[in-house]
Formats: structure tokens, C-alpha cells, sequence
């Protein structure tokens, strides 16, 4: 177990107060949710700033849960996108409920709750997302109005001996280059604490990497940036005759 209870917290707002009863109410459930987002990588790396919202991360199967225990409550309750993301609000504030990603990639599993974080927050006691699943949660959030790059490089620098490395790759295993270049980012910005990474995960890497290049170029056009970025890598898709992630190409090379 990990007490990360005298961490740093991020910057007082207009919404603690419903925060703090947010977390109770969960607590009150009895449904089980990680906190993620500011809040917990404020508690991982000591960071402090302003957050705009509650990240709440749990299974898909406990998602309508919550939004109905908080409308049960007299909460205001949305699905914004049936494929990761709800949100409760009460008035301007607002805290969201996640269980995938927008690539839908990264589901929230029973592998997230193994280990414990435990932190308090507005004077609840509560599990934050451990360093591990918080790098998969933000691999892809990369687009012209947010990178989370810097929050992965910091938890990297922070957390990486509480790291499971293993169940990362496991993790990452079909989207390894994204996870190359978050590690070559890292080693860029810190490169005095390269050896933060394991040095057989590099080397497993860059064996993928020789690999690949020696093999035949796909015959299917596909363009992942829409993973990253819906809007940014839309004329791909829409014009240019790129496979979207899933799907047949729009014209042939």
C-alpha cells in the first residue's frame, strides 16, 4: 500500500465544496472508483495546480451505477459518449465518470484496482489511479488543445520504481510505439534519469522497431492519428484516402 496522504494537493477552486460531498456520496455507494486526472497526478509527482474537474474512473459495468446513485441524489447526470465518459453536475460544477478513453482503447478494469493508493482528498479517504494505469490513461491524449505528455514524464520521474513495466508493455503491446515515444520524450527532457527506465525495455523496443523495418510496408492506407486527435487527422479520413482506425480506405494508394 501506498499512503499518499500528505502529497501535494492542486489549487483551491469554486467547486471544492462540491467536490468534497461528490467523494462522499461515492464513498456512500459503495461502488468502487479510482480518482484520477489533476488530483491524482498532483498526488503522484507533487505538482499543484488548478483543476477544472473531478476525474472519476471506474469499470464500464459500474458507470450507470454511479449516475444513477447521484440522480437518485438530486444531481443533474449526462452520457456525453456512450463509448467512455458520463458526467454529474450540480449547477456549474461538474465531475466526470470514465471508464474507456476516446480511442476507446483503455477500459477501466479489475487489473486498475490491484494495487492500492490510498490518499485523502477534502477529507476523504480514497484510491487514486496507480502510476501504471495513469501513464495508459494518458498515452493518447495528444491534440492541438491538450498533451498530456508532461504529466507521463513527470509520473515517469516521480513513480517510475513504483512502475509495473511488465503490465505496462502488456498494456501497450499493439500500441508499443506510442509507448517508445513517450520513454525517448522522458529521456530527451530528463536525460540524467534515463536509467528511471528499465534498460530490457528499451532493448525490447528497439528490437520491435529493427524488426518492423525490415518487413513489406502495409497494403492497407491507415491513418491511427484519429487516437490521438478526431478533428486534427479528420481530412485523412475524409479526403485523402486513409483507413480510419477501423474500417476500409477511401481510395486506394
Amino acid at each position: 500500500m501506498n499512503d499518499l496522504t500528505r502529497a501535494t494537493q492542486p489549487h483551491p477552486s469554486a467547486s471544492d465544496d462540491f467536490y468534497a460531498e461528490a467523494l462522499r456520496q461515492l464513498a456512500r455507494s459503495q461502488i468502487p472508483f479510482l480518482l484520477g486526472g489533476t488530483f491524482a497526478v498532483s498526488m503522484l509527482t507533487g505538482l499543484s495546480r488548478a483543476t477544472k474537474d473531478l476525474d472519476v474512473f471506474c469499470r464500464a459495468g459500474d458507470f450507470p451505477r454511479i449516475l444513477e446513485h447521484f440522480a437518485s441524489q438530486g444531481y443533474d447526470t449526462a452520457v456525453e459518449d456512450e463509448r467512455w465518459i458520463g458526467k454529474v453536475a450540480q449547477g456549474d460544477a461538474v465531475f466526470d465518470v470514465i471508464f474507456n478513453s476516446t480511442c476507446a482503447v483503455t477500459p477501466v478494469t479489475e487489473s486498475w484496482f490491484v494495487e492500492e493508493w490510498p490518499a485523502e482528498v477534502f477529507g476523504h479517504r480514497v484510491r487514486i489511479t496507480p502510476p501504471t494505469e495513469m501513464i495508459w490513461s494518458k498515452v493518447f491524449v495528444q491534440d492541438r488543445g491538450r498533451y498530456d505528455g508532461a504529466d507521463i514524464a513527470h509520473v515517469l520521474l516521480k513513480r517510475h520504481d513504483a512502475i509495473d513495466w511488465r503490465r505496462l508493455l502488456a498494456y501497450m503491446d499493439q500500441y508499443w510505439e506510442v509507448l517508445l515515444i513517450h520513454l525517448l520524450n522522458f529521456r530527451f527532457v530528463y536525460p540524467s534519469e534515463r536509467d528511471a527506465v528499465p534498460a530490457w525495455l528499451m532493448d525490447e523496443l528497439a528490437g520491435r522497431l529493427a524488426r518492423r523495418s525490415g518487413l513489406p510496408p502495409p497494403r492497407t492506407r491507415v491513418c491511427r492519428g484519429r487516437m490521438f486527435s478526431r478533428a486534427d487527422y479528420r481530412i485523412d479520413i475524409a479526403e485523402w484516402g486513409f483507413a480510419d482506425v477501423v474500417g476500409e480506405s477511401g481510395a486506394s494508394s
